[in-house]
């Protein structure tokens, strides 16, 4: 079955531009126009992804707050934002409400749809994973990855997808440095060093929110991330 792809954006030209992009690489795609009818469409039937505008016809953050009220719908919905917004303030405003992506209309279409294919391709992995795998645990840390949640010190850790893959990828081999390319790699997931520091980031604020003496996630500056294997 073809995966169900969400476009919201306001600009008629562009969003069907998109829909008829995914549809030759075999996506089924929904159109949406504003806030307002996506996440009525959203409360009814969830797609596998989601790509968002920021600005949505009167509402200069339209986006932002339909991100916001779908993270809390769907924890674990990819969620992309793609716009013409490319400030600092505005890429980091997203991925805190828990988006997976920030990218701006800028980006080639061979380029958006490589991203698009990475995040829908980890749910079809997990998908296949073989039972025996389904559960990673490194000390007080647990990854259920059928349900894809984890646990530190048995209180839920609430992971967006790409925050689960990536704290995956480094517990999956505690005390092994990750750089950023690694990251990518082992989480499939196409993303740039800003943003991959910005997840991190995100990630020890919900550890650090649970227990305030976390520090299991270590930065070896010049080199990437690792886990401790003493937390």
């Amino acid at each position: 079955m073809a995966h169900h792809i969400a476009i919201v954006e306001d600009e008629m030209t562009l969003r069907e531009n998109y829909r008829d992009v995914l549809n030759t690489h075999g996506y089924q795609v929904s159109l949406y126009a504003n806030r307002v009818d996506a996440m009525a469409a959203f409360e009814k039937q969830l797609p596998d992804l989601a790509i968002i505008d920021v600005g949505l016809e009167d509402e200069i953050e339209g986006g932002f707050e339909l991100c916001r009220d779908l993270r809390a719908l769907a924890p674990q919905l990819p969620i992309i934002f793609l716009t013409a917004r490319d400030s600092e303030l505005d890429a980091i405003s997203g991925l805190r409400l828990g988006a997976d992506d920030y990218l701006t209309k800028n980006i080639s279409l061979p380029h958006l749809v490589a991203r698009i294919v990475a995040l829908l391709r980890r749910i079809d992995t997990i998908k296949h994973q073989p039972a025996q795998q389904n559960t990673l645990t490194q000390n007080a840390l647990v990854m259920d990855m059928d349900r894809m949640n984890a646990s530190w010190k048995q209180q839920q850790l609430p992971l967006t997808l790409t925050e689960f893959w990536l704290l995956h990828a480094l517990a999956k081999h505690p005390g092994h440095v990750k750089n950023r390319q690694q990251l990518m790699d082992a989480a499939n997931v196409v993303l740039d060093d800003n943003t991959i520091t910005s997840h991190i980031k995100r990630i020890r604020k919900k550890f650090s929110a649970l227990d305030r003496e976390f520090s299991a996630i270590e930065t070896v500056y010049g080199f990437g991330y690792r886990w401790h294997t003493d937390t």
